[in-house]
């Protein structure tokens, strides 16, 4: 398999961490081929380790029979599963020993006579560890397994997952040293390698959530039920859905099992034989037929319970409509997942980004819609559209982003809203800064904020990041150039950051650090594409006039 750029930037990236670290993790969204990356990795590892093994673990049989299927089509490495009844090595080598062992964390604890199933295998015959949908690996269960493996030294760890939830981040920072390469969704969409999303926003007057507890981070999964099987909710939910989705593929997320078998009665009573419904109480069997009568196209709605989360690929959906509210940004990043791939075969063939998106707008699917139903959230904090699509933004932002996108009473493109809430922002911040000037004409001492000075986007930060300060050498090389350090420091990726923009300023002949900042804290905008000497002869103008802004100055001003 052909890796794209970002794919193939992604495996150089972990083996240089791995290398420096021991330990790293890979961000990629739904429907980039994450699978396909970690193949490769694991590829690479043994290579560089003959006769040693890879392990793969998973929690959910279609994430590993996923695993299987794509190592075994990316390399030449015999690859083989351990779970449950299945077992892939026998230890004294009487079945031979696959290169790479794919199993399911459930099975790795399972008991196998006086110990857990994983102490069958030797750490020290392993290279190479990789976690797949690495949110969950913070849990215990996961903790145990990797230190099992980690009992060899020269081990290394791969962590892979979409999007996380922001408190799972700090802790993922504490298992992985290092963040290979972090590949957000929205940047995917903008490369043409996924469908754009729009969002539809229904009021539900009679949904209240207010009141429902809250367990484990998430909304508590009976209190949820009960609000949502109201018949008030459940039709002014399943009304607008049909009617925004036409006749166009619809996954449908509910709450629990007597959620999914109401709405499918709602829907096939509208439209015979248009649903059915899938939950992890479904036969296994009953489970695959109805998937692929799915992706047949023999009926219109497919509803499920937290089965279509994980490794249900189906580029052929339209429209995705969330009846199942939740407070998990890493269950709203997989739902969402769903429906962002591109019909097959679309967008591989172009090389250029713009060729891959015209390609998209020109296709029978062109976006992924998805349906958000707004009820009477009290506390809650409802997860929506804009929060996966704005890793890059900061949260108040992304929360302007969401009630623009809800007022609108329309289909929004939600990369629109949150660059236009970005833009609003700004704007009003720079009217409070020039406002703040005027008052105060006179050069002041006020403390100015390095991303500022040096015109670079903010970003949040991750929660990995803040757990990984800025290295001494780091830090040494910010005070060369004096850069303002706030009092917690910098963490390693936004000193990185400053570095690098420090360097690239060099390069271009743009005004230092310092004659920006001076610049800066005059109120002067413009300074990021001043030369040194243009720089120069504005300050000496503001010198001369005791570092108050005259008429002349402000003539000077590019």
């Amino acid at each position: 398999m052909k890796l794209r750029p970002y794919q193939k930037e992604a495996v150089e990236n972990i083996h240089e961490s791995m290398d420096e670290y021991g330990s790293t993790l890979l961000v990629l969204p739904t429907g980039c081929g994450k699978t396909i990356v970690f193949a490769h990795s694991v590829d690479e590892a043994i290579d560089k380790n003959p006769g040693m093994r890879a392990a793969v673990l998973a929690h959910r049989e279609e994430l590993i029979t996923q695993a299987v299927d794509k190592i075994r089509r990316a390399t030449k490495r015999t690859t083989e599963i351990e779970m449950a009844d299945t077992w892939a090595i026998n230890e004294r080598g009487m079945f031979g020993t696959p290169d790479v062992l794919v199993s399911s964390i459930q099975t790795q604890c399972a008991r196998w006579g006086q110990q857990r199933r994983m102490h069958r295998f030797d750490p020290q015959r392993f290279c190479k560890l990789v976690i797949d949908e690495a949110h969950h690996a913070t849990a215990d269960t996961y903790r145990r397994v990797i230190e099992h493996y980690q009992q060899n030294p020269q081990l290394g760890l791969l962590g892979v997952t979409a999007t996380p939830d922001r408190h799972d981040e700090a802790a993922l920072g504490q298992i992985f040293k290092s963040v290979a390469y972090v590949y957000e969704i929205q940047d995917a969409i903008n490369d043409g390698w996924l469908v754009p999303i729009e969002q539809s926003s229904v009021d539900v007057h009679d949904l209240d959530i207010a009141s429902i507890r809250t367990t484990a981070g998430d909304l508590n999964g009976r209190d949820l039920e009960r609000a949502l099987l109201l018949e008030k909710p459940l039709l002014e939910m399943t009304g607008p859905t049909m009617d925004i989705a036409g006749d166009r593929k619809t996954l449908v997320f509910a709450a629990s099992v007597a959620h999914a078998e109401r709405i499918c009665e709602i829907f096939n009573r509208e439209k015979p034989n248009a649903a059915r419904y899938v939950t992890g109480k479904t036969n296994k069997e009953d489970r695959r037929k109805i998937f692929r009568d799915y992706t047949q196209g023999r009926f219109q709605y497919l509803v499920n319970v937290a089965v279509a989360t994980e490794g249900f690929d189906e580029p052929s959906i339209e429209v995705i409509a969330m009846m199942r509210p939740t407070k998990s940004r890493a269950l709203y990043a997989q739902m969402i997942g769903r429906g962002t791939r591109p019909l097959t075969g679309l967008v591989d063939p172009h090389e250029d980004k713009d060729d891959r998106r015209r390609a998209i707008a020109d296709s029978p699917k062109p976006a992924i819609e998805v349906v958000d139903f707004v009820g009477n959230s009290g506390r809650h904090r409802l997860i929506r559209p804009a929060d996966i699509l704005g890793g890059n933004y900061n949260d108040d932002v992304v929360e302007r982003a969401i009630r623009n996108a809800a007022k609108s009473g329309k289909p929004t493109n939600v990369q629109d809203e949150l660059d236009k809430a970005s833009r609003e922002i700004a704007d009003e911040l720079e009217r409070q800064r020039r406002k703040h000037i005027r008052a105060k004409a006179a050069f002041s001492k006020r403390t100015v904020n390095p991303f500022d000075t040096l015109g670079i986007t903010t970003h949040r930060e991750r929660g990995w990041d803040k757990v990984n300060p800025a290295t001494e050498k780091q830090m040494n090389v910010l005070r060369k150039f004096k850069v303002d350090i706030p009092k917690d420091g910098f963490s390693k990726a936004a000193a990185s950051r400053i570095i690098g923009t420090l360097f690239q300023r060099i390069e271009r002949g743009i005004c230092t650090y310092g004659q920006a900042k001076v610049l800066k804290r005059a109120g002067y905008d413009g300074v990021d594409a001043m030369t040194k000497d243009e720089a120069s002869r504005l300050i000496d103008v503001l010198a001369k006039n005791n570092w108050q802004r005259p008429q002349e100055v402000e003539q000077c001003q590019t």
